[in-house]
């Protein structure tokens, strides 16, 4: 049993790497946080989006969503990658997305990084209408900031989950389509099996 969390800033290309880790690696469990959490808040709240659960639950309620999910997610067994944030931007600043309780719950053996250009997440956001239409496009400057901040909640949630912290870069310009995508989704099943043959020994 491995349970790894994987974080990147918005329009990394994350939801297309653990796509072709689904593909590749039928045995690993990919969940989203932020979908279990939409499970629990959906019938409660009679809500249709995940974007209605921070208008429309009131914050304490919130935070027990959140754990919820957190301890279904830290109950899952076999190889198991969460997806989400380490850092939510929001217009009143930035949201831990790894607060101690959650990381208590989940019980991760790692906390893996994905570290990109920003231009190539501004190229990216750009092409999203969605993301596009619902915060606006930021700046190189802004979206690197967001990087090295999440980055630093990333090692700071690995600190407090007595656990390991990676970070997987993809600095370069791509040669073909997809290339970070497929690069990385080989990568982080190498280091899930790797990770998980070590905890086996131990």
């Amino acid at each position: 049993m491995v349970r790894v969390i994987v974080t990147a800033v918005p329009g990394s290309g994350k939801t297309t790497i653990l796509r072709m880790i689904r593909e590749r690696a039928p045995d690993v469990v990919v969940t989203n946080l932020g979908d279990v959490m939409f499970e629990i808040a959906r019938t409660k709240y009679d809500l249709r989006s995940r974007d209605e659960m921070r208008r429309a639950i009131p914050v304490e309620e919130y935070r027990s969503v959140q754990h919820e999910a957190a301890r279904r997610i830290g109950a899952m067994n076999g190889k198991v990658v969460v997806d989400t944030h380490a850092l939510i931007k929001s217009p009143y600043g930035y949201y831990p997305g790894l607060p101690p309780d959650l990381l208590d719950a989940i019980k991760p053996h790692a906390v893996v990084f994905l570290d990109f250009r920003p231009e190539d997440i501004l190229e990216r956001r750009s092409r999203d209408e969605d993301v596009s239409r619902k915060r606006g496009l930021e700046s190189v400057e802004q979206i690197e900031e967001h990087q090295r901040l999440s980055e630093m909640a990333a090692i700071a949630a690995a600190a407090h989950a007595k656990c390991y912290y990676v970070k997987f870069s993809c600095r370069y310009q791509q040669s073909y389509p997809f290339q970070h995508a497929q690069e990385l989704s080989l990568k982080l099943i190498e280091y899930l099996n790797s990770l998980e043959s070590s905890l086996k020994v131990t």
